[in-house]
């Protein structure tokens, strides 16, 4: 029977843990703009739909890049939130096109990560799959169900680049290797696969680090079939990448 699998609270206390959103705004405090590539799971709605909850006080506005233009304010101004979890140019340089293109006034964010809350998202999505274990008590002497696990990306070298830090956040928490490689592009997971097992580590699982909208879900199963090994659910609508999203919205705020 697995162990069942324990998330932070969505309302951390004071101190470093400190709300990322003060609970009190001015009425024209600006609007929340979540900017995503077209998004046919839903995904980014869940997430939007999650942020309003715990921060009834904002104005949340969800919009793809292609109607951007159409769903920024014009009567306050706005901050932009890209739906990305590592820095992608070229997905900066659209946001950012499109927003010079209106006028408004309003200001693009940072990706979502690297940050130690989407490394634990990915630890507890692993753990759902019971391909790590749900707990980080490293002193005990307890066997992991794998060896090492790739962290799986899209978008070509320059992702496999940008999610290197996510994948040592990642190996920090599960204390085994993990080793970032691209998903839809060569050197792939075949490569790192390759490299693992010729290390020792013979059961391996993917981490995909993807909220969902950045690939179809055949590009995961069959990377996963290659290499014969297994493999957690994209993140999704998870509470820590709406949290990631109001913590973007909070630091640019208080700029």
């Amino acid at each position: 029977m697995s162990l069942p699998v324990r998330e932070r609270s969505p309302r951390p206390g004071g101190g470093r843990h400190r709300r990322p959103v003060p609970t009190s705004l001015p009425p024209d405090a600006p609007a929340l703009v979540l900017a995503c590539p077209a998004d046919p799971g839903g995904y980014a709605e869940e997430i939007a739909g999650l942020v309003r909850v715990d921060n009834p006080h904002i104005e949340v506005r969800l919009a793809t890049f292609e109607d951007l233009a159409d769903t920024l304010p014009q009567d306050r101004a706005a901050i932009v939130v890209p739906l990305t979890l590592w820095p992608d140019p070229v997905v900066t340089e659209e946001i950012t096109k499109a927003v010079a293109a209106t006028g408004a006034e309003a200001t693009v964010t940072d990706a979502l990560g690297p940050h130690p809350l989407l490394a634990e998202a990915l630890h507890i999505k692993l753990a759902e799959k019971q391909l790590a274990r749900a707990d980080r008590m490293r002193l005990l002497s307890v066997s992991s169900p794998v060896d090492a696990v790739i962290l799986g990306t899209v978008g070509g070298e320059h992702a496999v680049h940008a999610a290197q830090a996510t994948a040592v956040l990642l190996a920090s928490r599960l204390t085994l290797p993990v080793v970032a490689a691209s998903l839809d592009s060569d050197p792939g997971v075949g490569v790192a696969a390759e490299r693992l097992r010729a290390a020792g580590a013979e059961r391996l699982a993917i981490s995909p680090c993807l909220i969902g909208h950045e690939a179809d879900a055949s590009v995961l199963e069959s990377a996963a079939a290659s290499i014969g090994a297994g493999y957690a659910d994209p993140l999704g609508a998870h509470g820590a990448v709406a949290e990631l999203v109001a913590r973007a919205y909070g630091s640019q705020l208080a700029t």
